[in-house]
């Protein structure tokens, strides 16, 4: 319907008291409510026009910004002065009537409009409720995608975004390549990145790198493999407010301060477990971080009952590129004689493996680390390891010694400790045993050593159903079939748990895996008791090493009724692997 002049000024003031009323709670609120301006747009993202144009409709709620009339509109095109009034109310009458009115100019920025000329048709047509007005289109070509959400404030990412692209021409190299960021001084940062890789890339080939190959084999040998470990692992459920970008450059800070802090490498797969288990705000990580905490200041270390059985081995699977079960073998170090037993026992473990020492010496405070008998263990330890040729390397920590090493633990596979204060008898030294509590907070397998180190040609498996015993045989599987080393299975019967089907869990699990083993089942008997059977078999068969399940029961059920770990720790003169 045609509006008269006099109602169409009503509605231009209805739309000017909105524009006032919408500038209020954009102060009290700090949302922008401003129109953007093209020529800062197109100067930020170094865009460029293109000549021709094109007639179509366009949606109104995608028109973010104008040639010069910024200031005029807020971002819903509400006039803002009342000297468009008479223009304004003008432009309703026509656009109500039978003449009607020419199509709008607009410049088109990715998925973004501009207005050129036009700007009352728009605020008219906006306050008509339309959805869509008819414009003549010019596209502007850039590198940086724009969206008709963008904001303000997201200019400034846009505007590095762009400069990031015209020096490493990534787009032209890779352009599939997605290198967003929501935080601004990121693009430095990636820059930085190539350069480095760069500068290795030259040492590697000897030859100088132009940049633009640089750039293409960082995005395919180091930026693609982090990104895809950040799909594999959903990190963007845990982090929805980042891209994939920000995560990149976040892991790879996050790794090389973990590294900083331990002293030796970790995975890329490690860092991405620690990250989402620190940071990560869904509901039940949150509550996870929470009980954890209570749960430590609550808790004495000698009755924590430790991690689940089996996490050790999920924990692999999830940050574990290769087949072998102990990569990255962390020893503790005490520096006297009997305690480079577990030294050597790590390094014959470790040419097994094809692994990597990680030496810990724990001391009581920071002053110890500058006297001299520091560096003679360091000294000692590099020495052992050059003359062995196992590549390892010695930190030192301060703190609590079983605490110290449990935290470490979890980044390596497998901990090993030297046996020089087994677990006595008396319930209350049990409780207290800074081993037994080690052993059962300890999130990954430990071996004792007692004496001198065993060559680790036969082990024994002592199995008797129990959760914790298929651990250890999933180890002697391993251990078995991939160090080629004899192995020997004791089943021993001691109650309704431990059946005549015992043994042959073990031996078609074992068959299953084209593992041979030798079997063994004896009864406890009368005065007879399992610990004895393990140490006996042991002695008879040759064996050189023990596996077995962790501790079966809680802490204190442990002390007042005596463990058959601790009595095998206590007897045993083989290295002892306790499996969790």
């Amino acid at each position: 319907m045609k509006q008269t002049l006099a109602s169409a000024v009503e509605d231009f003031r209805s739309a000017r008291l909105q524009a006032q009323l919408s500038d209020l709670v954009s102060r009290l609120t700090g949302r922008s409510t401003e129109l953007l301006s093209y020529e800062e747009v197109r100067r930020k993202l170094k865009a460029r026009e293109r000549s021709a144009e094109r007639l179509e409709d366009i949606p109104l709620d995608a028109i973010v910004g104008s040639v010069g009339r910024y200031r005029d509109f807020t971002r819903s095109f509400l006039p803002r002065h009342e000297s468009s009034r008479d223009r304004w109310a003008r432009v309703e009458v026509a656009m109500t009537g039978m003449k009607g009115v020419p199509p709008i100019e607009v410049y088109k920025v990715g998925d973004a409009y501009f207005v050129r000329d036009g700007h009352h048709r728009v605020s008219v047509a906006r306050q008509f409720g339309s959805d869509q007005i008819q414009a003549y289109v010019t596209e502007v070509e850039t590198k940086v995608p724009l969206g008709p959400d963008v904001e303000p404030e997201d200019l400034i990412l846009k505007a590095e975004y762009a400069e990031f692209l015209e020096r490493t021409d990534i787009d032209d190299v890779r352009s599939q390549a997605d290198l967003r960021v929501t935080e601004p001084g990121k693009y430095p940062l990636l820059e930085e990145h190539i350069e480095v890789h760069r500068h290795f890339m030259g040492l590697e080939q000897e030859r100088h790198i132009p940049y633009t190959e640089a750039v293409a084999h960082w995005y395919e040998e180091v930026y693609l493999p982090v990104v895809q470990l950040i799909r594999q692992r959903g990190l963007l459920r845990d982090f929805p407010e980042r891209t994939e970008t920000d995560l990149y450059l976040w892991l790879s800070e996050h790794r090389a301060l973990l590294e900083e802090e331990l002293g030796w490498e970790i995975t890329p797969e490690m860092a991405a477990s620690d990250l989402t288990a620190r940071f990560s705000r869904k509901t039940g990580r949150v509550l996870k971080r929470m009980g954890r905490r209570v749960l430590d200041a609550v808790t004495p270390d000698g009755l924590e009952p430790g991690p689940p059985t089996g996490q050790w081995r999920e924990e692999r699977v999830a940050n574990r590129q290769d087949h072998r079960l102990f990569p990255s073998i962390l020893v503790a170090i005490r520096g006297d004689e009997s305690g480079w037993s577990a030294l050597e026992q790590a390094l014959i473990l470790a040419r097994h493996e094809g692994a990597r020492l990680h030496g810990l010496h724990v001391l009581s405070t920071e002053d110890h680390k500058g006297r001299p008998e520091t560096r003679v263990v360091q000294e000692a330890f590099e020495s052992r390891c050059q003359g062995a040729g196992i590549p390892g390397n010695l930190v030192f920590d301060v703190g609590p010694v079983q605490r110290t090493i449990c935290d470490r633990a979890r980044w390596a596979d497998l901990v090993v400790i030297s046996l020089d204060h087994p677990p006595l008898p008396q319930p209350v030294s049990r409780l207290s045993s800074g081993l037994v509590t080690l052993i059962r907070r300890c999130p990954r397998p430990v071996l004792t050593v007692p004496h001198g180190p065993s060559q680790l040609q036969h082990a024994l498996l002592a199995y008797d159903g129990t959760p914790k015993a298929h651990e250890a045989l999933f180890v002697a599987t391993y251990v078995a079939a991939r160090w080629g080393i004899s192995l020997t299975v004791l089943t021993v019967h001691e109650d309704e748990h431990v059946g005549p089907d015992t043994i042959e869990e073990a031996r078609h699990y074992l068959e299953a895996h084209d593992v041979r083993a030798a079997y063994v089942e004896l009864s406890k008997g009368a005065g007879g008791s399992v610990p004895g059977s393990v140490l006996g078999t042991a002695e008879e068969r040759g064996c050189d090493l023990i596996l077995i399940g962790g501790y079966g029961m809680g802490p204190m059920a442990e002390a007042v009724l005596g463990s058959t770990v601790d009595r095998i720790l206590r007897e045993s003169q083989w290295p002892v692997l306790i499996c969790r």
